[in-house]
């Protein structure tokens, strides 16, 4: 076994990334209950119990939920950046020191035979930021919650091995439903959420001859469909002359349901 990981839940009601090596096992985000997180777990045949720790990408509460709930329950380190723990300390109940820890943006930390490079990204947050995992070679990006795709995250996550990555609305659907303006506004600014077709557009950058899966992460679930999210991405990828389909491959994740755990 190499790096294996499964999209626990992705979507605005909750976000949690689950991965392991041969030596760890990391939680990226707890955004729902403790409960919930828990039968999550139950479905890729995990606990929670045998993490090594919780890495925190930013205090919103759709990933934060469930953070102090599980790292109170199994004694679990938490991992975030100095402005990320200010501003989420209110929200996760009372941790004790010897459990918090601090992890920067733009900064590469181990945890065993892992190697967790961490980058900023535009979002009406703190200090969000997200990150890339290495292990023996292999890559995988996590990148949601964006704004918009910046040159630097491109640079970052380029020709990884797998992409869980933000495919949050379709513009139509946002357009023309019923949140009020200055909702649409924020969704649809550099601090808000990636479209489908930005999605796609960033994605046939940074795709290479080493990728073969993509998750579309973090869909909004009054404004885009897998169906739709999935044929838009795939119509551009393949304006593009990326090699979807044959090359590497599209798929769901869900917020209510985990992906299958894969090994890269």
């Amino acid at each position: 076994m190499a790096l294996s990981f499964s999209v626990l839940a992705s979507g605005s009601t909750g976000n949690a990334v689950y991965l392991e090596t041969k030596e760890k096992r990391l939680l990226i985000d707890a955004g729902l209950s403790g409960k919930k997180l828990e039968g999550l777990f139950q479905q890729v045949s995990r606990s929670p119990k045998d993490l090594d720790g919780i890495l925190v990408t930013h205090e919103h509460s759709d990933h934060i939920k469930g953070v102090g709930i599980l790292a109170r329950k199994y004694n679990l380190p938490i991992y975030a950046n100095e402005k990320t723990w200010k501003a989420m300390e209110n929200s996760i109940g009372t941790i004790h020191s010897e459990q918090k820890f601090i992890f920067e943006r733009g900064c590469l930390q181990t945890f065993g035979d892992l190697e967790v490079e961490s980058f900023g990204v535009s979002h009406d947050a703190a200090d969000p930021m997200f990150f890339v995992f290495h292990n023996e070679g292999k890559k995988l990006a996590l990148a949601t919650d964006m704004g918009y795709v910046s040159e630097h995250t491109k640079g970052i996550v380029q020709n990884a091995d797998m992409f869980i990555f933000e495919s949050n609305h379709d513009m139509n659907m946002l357009r023309m439903c019923r949140y009020p303006w200055n909702i649409k506004r924020r969704i649809l600014g550099d601090t808000g959420h990636v479209s489908n077709e930005d999605a796609a557009s960033a994605l046939a950058e940074v795709v290479g001859e080493k990728t073969k899966r993509i998750y579309l992460a973090h869909l909004s679930q009054d404004n885009n469909m897998k169906d739709l999210a999935r044929m838009t991405v795939k119509q551009i990828l393949e304006e593009n002359d990326c090699g979807i389909g044959y090359d590497f491959h599209l798929y769901d994740t869900d917020p209510n349901k985990a992906t299958s755990l894969v090994t890269l």
